[in-house]
């Protein structure tokens, strides 16, 4: 009987496993996982609900989320997208819920429900499981022609006839690629929050903004959408989308940099400067530091903001001279804040970099170089932002090349 070795026990690598060996009982079909249990970015993704993937069932569409690999992605995605993902689910009893923001998650808010799903399915058909049983090296036999020798840590030897690699962003699977002369991207971390010490932010920890535009100064780096400060500095969609599309510019900068902040972005600086003032008359009498007159705008940022523009607390909407408006509209739409460093998005590690997809045969998920090798996952260098993508890549990737070692 041949064999064929997984190596990587997450979402790709189970979905490959399982579909290899739905293909296939006349393959032996082992998958590895280092650690003592498998799917652990499952279990952790979208706060321990598991951000299955999205609802984003257009592949050119969906494409747009992935900052590496955009167009390489539409052949993969077409074959197997979010539609296909649903169904794989739903087949196995396990039923998905669309969110406002088209992420989906199990009815059931678990994330439980789909390491339990994956691993009876990986059980169902045959797979060996295989804990603590990392990989040192991995080397081909006449190229991969006559399959592949591994070396695990324990000192273990094996030979397969087909071999996968789903581990994730891994240096020591990369060291042992680039070995083979399989060109490496170098990977930089991706999908990460922004650090700021500002004395404007001070003990606002969780107050978030629906709508808000960022900006990298001296970059085209931008993005839109809701905006959370954290006791670290900043964080929400829109700053992981900008830490995602400029994860390798960003690394370039060593994470200092500055940042635009729009928290109107209805407005420009100009335009709430002629709102402000219209709002005086309207609110003449009222305490400035007792209203604030935008809903999107929460009433402990704008007191502390017109704290930090030094606008005295006993003062009306009468009071405040063009001064006080040319300030508050520069603050509220064009704010510079200084970013040192930054911190991991949850416990959701995700680095752009990895395989080079060059060297990858995007309809089958293998090895240009080397026959019998395959890849899935994060290990390529695909990366996506927050949202459920990096999920549905794994999926695509994990069925793409299951599939294809089946035949």
């Amino acid at each position: 009987m041949k064999t064929a070795s997984i190596i990587g026990g997450g979402a790709a690598g189970f979905f490959a496993a399982i579909r290899l060996a739905e293909l296939r009982n006349d393959i032996k079909v082992k998958l590895y996982e280092k650690s003592p249990q498998v799917l652990g970015k499952v279990r952790v993704s979208g706060g321990g609900r598991c951000n299955v993937t999205h609802h984003c069932l257009d592949p050119i569409a969906l494409v747009k989320f992935y900052p590496r690999g955009q167009k390489s992605l539409i052949g993969p995605f077409t074959r197997f997208g979010p539609k296909d993902t649903i169904y794989w689910f739903e087949q196995r009893g396990v039923e998905l819920k669309i969110e406002s923001d088209g992420r989906m998650f199990p009815i059931t808010d678990d994330s439980a429900t789909i390491v339990d799903c994956l691993v009876n399915s990986a059980q169902e058909v045959g797979v060996e499981i295989n804990l603590q049983k990392g990989i040192e090296e991995f080397s081909p036999i006449e190229n991969g022609v006559r399959g592949w020798k591994l070396v695990f840590l324990d000192g273990t030897e094996e030979v397969v006839d087909y071999l996968m690699i789903a581990t994730g962003s891994s240096d020591l699977i990369w060291k042992q690629l680039r070995k083979l002369k399989i060109k490496i991207s170098d990977p930089v971390p991706s999908l990460f929050t922004f650090n700021i010490k500002d004395e404007r932010l001070t003990d606002l920890l969780g107050i978030s903004f629906p709508n808000s535009k960022v900006k990298v100064v001296g970059t085209k780096l931008e993005a839109s959408g809701p905006l959370l400060i954290t006791h670290w500095g900043l964080s929400g969609p829109g700053i992981l989308k900008v830490s995602s599309f400029g994860a390798k510019e960003l690394h370039a900068m060593k994470y200092k940099f500055q940042l635009q902040l729009n928290f109107l972005p209805q407005f420009n600086q100009e335009s709430l400067f002629i709102e402000l003032n219209n709002l005086k008359y309207i609110n003449s009498k009222k305490k400035i530091f007792g209203f604030s007159p935008f809903t999107e705008i929460p009433k402990r940022f704008w007191m502390k903001l017109l704290a930090t523009s030094d606008i005295p607390e006993n003062l009306n909407w009468a009071d405040l001279t063009n001064k006080h408006f040319r300030k508050l509209a520069a603050e509220l739409t064009f704010a510079i804040y200084e970013v040192n460093g930054k911190s991991t998005f949850k416990d959701e590690f995700v680095a752009c970099g990895g395989i080079d997809l060059e060297e990858i045969d995007l309809k089958t998920m293998a090895s240009k170089k080397y026959e019998n090798l395959f890849f899935a996952g994060e290990v390529m260098d695909v990366d996506a932002v927050t949202g459920g993508f990096n999920f549905q890549n794994a999926w695509t990737s994990g069925w793409i090349s299951g599939s294809e070692m089946g035949k």
